[in-house]
């Protein structure tokens, strides 16, 4: 007995294959929900800042110095989590789903189009650290300003911190070593 699909030739295995193809290549856009989810987490982001921005500079002129280093602090961590946001929505769009068509826009990035996957992944870890660093900083400032903070909470902190930046040093030397094999 003859094979059905050995009869029908490779032109009929071929044309599955493309079709199959076709819609594994199409199926990226099942990414796009995501991008436009990590939108609307960016425009809620946007809401905290405005709002403890507000409620921060109403209450500007009893503040003491340390004070005005933590609101800039939790102001500049809602920033730096806005811009990780950012690097994801586009670089992780252009990247796996589709170009933006905004190439000669002059208000383009100049990072857009050029952040493979491989710079995606260290700009997230380098983005972690700062936001890390500046949870540190921000526990240590409340403690130098005579507020109760567990040692437990300043030890946990630290320590996501120092394994940030491993993992940082640890992707950034692997990626390193990966490009040196390639050449």
């Amino acid at each position: 007995m003859v094979d059905a699909s050995a009869a029908a030739g490779p032109e009929s295995q071929n044309a599955v294959e493309r079709r199959l193809e076709l819609w594994l290549f199409r199926s990226r856009w099942l990414m796009a929900p995501f991008y436009v989810g990590l939108v609307v987490a960016l425009a809620a982001l946007l809401y905290v800042f405005c709002t403890e921005l507000i409620h921060q500079v109403t209450h500007v002129a009893e503040m003491t110095e340390a004070q005005v280093i933590l609101m800039a602090l939790s102001l500049i961590d809602l920033s730096l989590t806005g811009n990780l946001l950012l690097i994801v929505i586009f670089a992780g769009y252009e990247n796996f789903v589709s170009k933006i068509e905004a190439a000669h826009h002059q208000d383009r990035p100049s990072w857009m189009g050029a952040v493979d996957f491989s710079n995606l992944k260290l700009k997230l870890i380098a983005s972690i650290v700062a936001i890390s660093a500046i949870a540190l900083l921000r526990g240590l400032m409340r403690m130098a300003l005579g507020e109760p903070v567990e040692d437990r909470v300043l030890g946990w902190l630290l320590a996501m911190h120092v394994a940030f930046v491993v993992s940082c040093v640890l992707l950034a030397l692997t990626d390193f070593i990966a490009a040196r094999a390639k050449h």
